[in-house]
């Protein structure tokens, strides 16, 4: 399969190549983008972060093949727009937490009452502390542990230092009172981010 920089290089002369970036990236931006800020916001902000990337696409830095990073940028800074309905999804994500039938069997499955309480109030707890985080510091962390961008990608996404984002995971990390995030590429991702799905 081509690179996504060949792609690209390929639409500057015809444009309708560019639909290759869409139809390949366009289902996971879209499942973050709905996780943030719920479905009817993410049709509108994956719309239009296609279409600044393919007006901007002369600027994508060809020396890189994959265009995730800079089209998870775009899709962050319109999301930005988007606050209310963002902290209006994270605000039903916290108080929906084990508020359910489903769960209700669930806890029958798997044994011990007290403990799935403490499950869903340490849920609960997470939910309102992502909410209540800065912006610049959700979105690293949302970007790491939603969709397991790697430090140096984030710094692309965002256009900051690798080092910035460290620190704002660090932030983030302290404010959700979780165990320090595993270092890039370890197996102990998914552990870090279980209570943030």
């Amino acid at each position: 399969m081509s690179t996504d920089s060949s792609v690209i290089t390929r639409s500057l002369q015809e444009p309708s190549a560019f639909g290759e970036i869409f139809h390949r990236h366009a289902p996971r931006l879209y499942r973050y983008v709905s996780r943030r800020a719920g479905p009817s916001v993410a049709d509108d902000v994956i719309s239009e972060t296609f279409m600044v990337a393919f007006e901007r696409r002369a600027s994508f830095d060809l020396s890189r093949d994959d265009a995730t990073p800079w089209l998870f940028g775009i899709a962050t800074n319109l999301m930005h727009r988007h606050r209310v309905a963002e902290a209006r999804t994270l605000r039903m994500l916290e108080e929906s937490a084990g508020d359910t039938d489903a769960d209700a069997e669930d806890s029958s499955e798997r044994g011990d009452p007290a403990l799935i309480l403490a499950e869903r109030e340490e849920f609960r707890e997470t939910a309102r502390n992502i909410r209540l985080l800065s912006v610049k510091d959700r979105d690293t962390l949302l970007l790491y542990a939603w969709e397991g961008l790697s430090y140096d990608e984030i710094a692309l996404a965002l256009e900051v230092p690798v080092g910035t984002v460290r620190s704002r995971l660090n932030r983030a990390r302290r404010a959700l009172r979780v165990t320090p995030a595993p270092e890039e590429g370890s197996h102990e991702r998914l552990q870090y981010t279980q209570n943030l799905a």
